[in-house]
C-alpha cells in the first residue's frame, strides 16, 4: 500500500509548538503560514538524530551544503553553480536584505511584482529603499512589457534592483525560460540587478519545470538565494545559500556574511544536506499529494463556494483565492472570526489584493475539507 505524507492527525498537530499551531486559539484551523503538516523525510530525521547522538553539534565547516545544492540542481534542472559562486547564509530573507544593502543605495527604487510575499515590501522599506510595484498580469504571469517600461524609467526614475519571486508566491506560478531570459536581458540592458528568491524551486509539480534564473543568458551579474528549508519543512533549521551569477562572484566578498561560513548552524547544514542528497523520493510523493489537494480544493469550492475563483498553480503548496465576489472587506478576517479558519490576508501581498486570501494546502484532505465547510457555513 502506498504511504501518505499529508496524513498527520489533527490531534497530534495541535501538540506542536511552532508558529502555525500556537498563533491562534485551539479551535482555529491554521491554514496560513508556510509550514507543512508532515513528519520529516526519514533520511533527514536519521541524519539529525545521528548528529545529536554523536555530539556533532559544533560549528559548520566546509562547503558540504554548497556541494549538495550544486549536485541537486544539476540532477533536477541541469544547472550546477560552482562552489565559489555560493556563500552560506542564515535564511533567504536575511540574504535578500544583505544583497539589497550591498547592491543598492538608500532611496533607490526596487521593483516587486505584486501580489508577492509580504517580506519583500518590508525588506525594501527597512533598508531605506522604495518599492516600485509592477503587478503580475490577470493570469498571474510576469508583465514583461510593464517591466520593460519600469526598468527604463518611463514614468518615474529608474530602479536599481528587482526582487524576483521564482516560483511565485502566492500565485504558485512557475516562470518559463522565455520569461526569465527576457527579464535578464531587460535588466542587463537597463543596469537593474536582479535578486531571485528561489526558495520554492524544488516544489514545482509534475508537468512543469523549474528554471534557475542564473541559468538564462544575461543573468551573469545577478543573484539567486536558495534553500532546502521550504521543500523539506526545515524552517526551524535555518540555512540558505546566496548564489552569484558567473560575473558577480567578486561581489560575494563584500557581503556582510563574507566567506567566514559562520552564518548558519551546523545542525541546519546537516539537515538540509541530507534532504538534498536523499530526500527526493519523499518530495516526489509530497508533490503528488499536494496536486491531489489542489484538485480537492477545486471541487470543494465549486460545491460550497462557487463565488471564489481559484486557478491551481504549478508550484508550491500555496493557493491564491480571489474572494472579491463575496463582498467582504477582509475575507481572511471574516473567515477567522466567523469560521475559525486562519488564512493569510491578501492585502499583505499588496494593497490592491484586500479581496484575496492565501491558503496552505500542505495538510491533510480532511483538514482542507473541514476548513472549506466551515467557511461556506459562515458566509
Amino acid at each position: 500500500m502506498e504511504y501518505s505524507i499529508l496524513n498527520v492527525p489533527l490531534e497530534r498537530l495541535r501538540t506542536r509548538t511552532s508558529m502555525k499551531w500556537r498563533r491562534y486559539d485551539p479551535d482555529v484551523l491554521p491554514l496560513w503560514v508556510a509550514e507543512m503538516d508532515v513528519d520529516l523525510a526519514e533520511p533527514v530525521t536519521e541524519a539529525m538524530i545521528a548528529a545529536i547522538r554523536n555530539g556533532d553539534t559544533g560549528y559548520p565547516d566546509g562547503p558540504r551544503y554548497e556541494q549538495a545544492w550544486a549536485q541537486y540542481s544539476a540532477r533536477q534542472w541541469g544547472y550546477a553553480p560552482e562552489v565559489d559562486q555560493m556563500v552560506l547564509a542564515p535564511d533567504v530573507m536575511q540574504s535578500i536584505s544583505v544583497l539589497v544593502h550591498a547592491l543598492t543605495m538608500p532611496g533607490d527604487l526596487i521593483v516587486v511584482t505584486s501580489p508577492v510575499y509580504p517580506p519583500f515590501y518590508s525588506v525594501i522599506t527597512e533598508a531605506g529603499r522604495r518599492v516600485l510595484d509592477v503587478p503580475l498580469t490577470e493570469q498571474g504571469r510576469l508583465d514583461l512589457a510593464a517591466l520593460e517600461e519600469a526598468f527604463g524609467g518611463a514614468d518615474t526614475e529608474k530602479p536599481t534592483a528587482f526582487l524576483l519571486c521564482s516560483p511565485h508566491n502566492p500565485t504558485a506560478t512557475t516562470h518559463t525560460r522565455t520569461e526569465l531570459a527576457r527579464v535578464a536581458r531587460l535588466a542587463r540592458e537597463h543596469q537593474v540587478r536582479v535578486i531571485a528568491d528561489e526558495i520554492h524551486a524544488p516544489l514545482v509539480h509534475s508537468g512543469d519545470t523549474f528554471v534557475p534564473y542564473l541559468s538564462v543568458p544575461g543573468a551573469e551579474t545577478d543573484f539567486a538565494v536558495v534553500s532546502a528549508s521550504k521543500a523539506w519543512n526545515l524552517a526551524a533549521h535555518k540555512a540558505a545559500l546566496i548564489v552569484a551569477g558567473a560575473e558577480a562572484r567578486k561581489d560575494l566578498t563584500g557581503l556582510a556574511y563574507g566567506p567566514t561560513r559562520g552564518a548558519s548552524s551546523h545542525g541546519a547544514v546537516i539537515a538540509h544536506t541530507a534532504a538534498l542528497q536523499y530526500g527526493q523520493p519523499w518530495l516526489d510523493r509530497l508533490l503528488t499529494e499536494i496536486e491531489a489537494n489542489q484538485h480537492l480544493l477545486v471541487r470543494l469550492l465549486a460545491e460550497h463556494l462557487p463565488q471564489v475563483r481559484y486557478q491551481p498553480g504549478t508550484a508550491t503548496y500555496l493557493a491564491w483565492l480571489d474572494c472579491r465576489a463575496l463582498g467582504l472587506e477582509s475575507p481572511s478576517r471574516h473567515f477567522l472570526q466567523q469560521a475559525r479558519v486562519a488564512l493569510n490576508d491578501g492585502a499583505t501581498f499588496g494593497p490592491a489584493y484586500a479581496g484575496f486570501a492565501r491558503i496552505n494546502l500542505a495538510t491533510s484532505p480532511e483538514i482542507i475539507t473541514e476548513a472549506i465547510s466551515r467557511i461556506a457555513a459562515a458566509r
